[in-house]
C-alpha cells in the first residue's frame, strides 16, 4: 500500500493505469481543494444551526444594545456582556421590555416527589393570568408558588388553595392610578393567609385527614413556607416567607431573586432575640431549638419569634432573560443556584431545536417540564432528604 496526498491505494492499481507526468501533484491539488471546501460547509452548516460551542447560546450585542447598562447603585442587577459580572442598573433606564412584546402567557413546567420524606408535605401553585388591570394595556399578571409545609400538609394545602385569591383581592383594591405598591398587597396578603392558616380546626377534621405531630384540635405546630412569583409583561416580583427560594437565569447566570430565611442569618438572629427569643443549635441552628426557619405561614406556637411578614423584591425584566426556577428546599441542600440555571438552560436549548409541535398544551411546556423533572430527578440522586417541588417558567421572548 501507498499513500498519495492523504489517499491510501493499493500498488495493483496504481500500475494499472499509465503513468502521467505532474499527475501525483495533481491529484494532491484536487485533494486539497475537496478538503477545503468540506471544512468550509462544515462551518457554515454549524453556524447557521448554533450546535457547536457555548458562546452561540450567550447574548450579543446588537439590536438590543439598548438595554445593557452599567448603572447605579439603586436598581436591579444586570449581567454585563464584555465582562460576564452582574451589575446594578438603574430601573429609569431603558432596561425594561416593552409590554407589548410579550402578548402569550409564559410556558411553564412543573414536578413534585416525596422522595425520602413519609409524607408530602409539599404543594405547588400555578395560575396564569390569573390578574388584570383594566386600566393597563396587556397588564396581565401570571403567578407561580411553591409551599413546603411541615409537621403536616394542610397549611401548604390552605395555601395551593387560597393565597393566589388574596393576592388578587389585594390588587383589585390597590389604586391602579397610583401604581401597584407590590410590597404593601403582598404582605397584606401573607398576614390574611396567616390568619386563615390559624383558625382553629375541629377534633373531626384534623383526625380524620390530618397527620400533625401534635394532634391537637387547633393543629397550631404546623406551618409552611411560601415563596411566590407574579410575572408580568415588565417586572418579576417575588414575595419569600421561608427557606424555599426563587432564582433567575439571566444571560446564562444565576440571579437569586430571594434569599433563605434561616434562624443564624445575622438580622433574622437579631430578631428573634429582641423578641424574646432563642436559636438553639440541634442538627442545625433552630428556633427554640425546633424550627430550622424563621419565617413561615402557621406555627402559631412559635410566634412572634417566627414571623409570616415576606420578604419582597422586584425585578425588571430584561429581553435576555431566560427563565425563572421557584423550589423547596429540597432541591436547595443539595444543588446550587448555577447548578439549577445550567439544567434548565439544557432542557430549554433542547426542547428549542426539537420539532415543531412536540410537548405541553397551551401553556405547559415540554422543555420547562423536562427541566423541572430533571432538577427533580437530580436532587434525589444527590441523596436529597425532604420533598422537591420545582416549578420552571420560560421567561425567554413570545409573541
Amino acid at each position: 500500500m501507498a499513500d498519495i496526498g492523504g489517499e491510501v491505494v493499493s500498488k495493483s492499481s496504481k500500475t494499472s493505469e499509465p503513468c502521467r507526468p505532474g499527475s501525483r501533484a495533481a491529484r494532491h491539488r484536487r485533494m486539497e481543494i475537496r478538503r477545503f471546501k468540506f471544512v468550509a460547509a462544515m462551518a457554515t452548516c454549524e453556524s447557521e444551526n448554533g450546535l457547536k460551542g457555548q458562546n452561540l447560546d450567550l447574548p450579543t450585542r446588537g439590536e438590543d444594545d439598548a438595554i445593557w447598562s452599567s448603572g447605579s447603585d439603586r436598581g436591579e442587577r444586570v449581567l454585563d456582556p464584555e465582562t460576564e459580572e452582574v451589575t446594578i442598573s438603574d430601573p429609569s433606564s431603558d432596561l425594561l421590555l416593552t409590554p407589548g412584546l410579550i402578548i402569550s402567557p409564559p410556558k411553564f413546567g412543573a414536578a413534585s416527589i416525596c422522595g425520602r420524606r413519609r409524607d408530602m408535605e409539599d404543594a405547588v401553585a400555578i395560575h396564569p393570568s390569573f390578574c388584570r388591570r383594566e386600566n393597563e394595556t396587556e397588564a396581565e399578571f401570571h403567578y407561580f408558588a411553591v409551599y413546603d409545609g411541615h409537621g403536616c400538609s394542610h397549611v401548604a394545602m390552605k395555601c395551593r388553595d387560597r393565597l393566589h385569591e388574596l393576592v388578587k383581592e389585594e390588587l383589585e383594591n390597590d389604586d391602579a392610578s397610583a401604581g401597584t405598591d407590590w410590597k404593601t398587597a403582598m404582605e397584606r396578603s401573607f398576614h390574611r393567609m396567616d390568619k386563615e392558616a390559624n383558625i382553629a380546626w375541629n377534633g373531626t377534621t384534623v383526625r380524620a385527614n390530618c397527620r400533625c405531630e401534635l394532634q391537637s384540635p387547633e393543629c397550631d405546630a404546623v406551618g409552611s413556607t411560601a415563596v411566590v412569583a407574579i410575572v408580568t409583561p415588565d417586572k418579576i416580583v417575588v414575595a419569600n416567607c421561608g427557606d424555599s427560594r426563587a432564582i433567575l437565569c439571566r444571560g446564562g447566570k444565576a440571579v437569586p431573586l430571594s434569599a433563605d430565611h434561616k434562624p443564624d442569618r445575622p438580622d433574622e438572629l437579631n430578631r428573634i432575640e429582641a423578641a424574646g427569643g432563642r436559636v438553639i443549635y440541634w442538627e442545625g441552628p433552630r428556633v427554640l431549638g425546633v424550627l430550622a426557619m424563621s419565617r413561615a405561614i402557621g406555627d402559631n406556637y412559635l410566634k412572634p419569634y417566627v414571623s409570616c411578614e415576606p420578604e419582597v423584591t422586584l425585578t425588571n425584566r430584561t429581553a435576555h432573560d431566560e427563565c425563572l426556577i421557584l423550589a423547596s428546599d429540597g432541591l436547595w441542600d443539595v444543588v446550587s443556584n448555577n447548578t439549577a440555571c445550567g439544567v434548565a438552560r439544557m432542557c430549554l436549548r433542547r426542547q428549542a431545536r426539537s420539532p415543531e409541535g412536540e410537548g405541553g398544551g397551551e401553556n405547559a411546556d415540554k422543555g420547562c417540564s423536562d427541566a423541572s423533572a430533571t432538577l427533580t430527578m437530580l436532587a434525589l440522586a444527590r441523596r436529597s432528604t425532604d420533598n422537591v417541588s420545582v416549578v420552571v417558567v420560560d421567561l425567554r421572548r413570545h409573541t
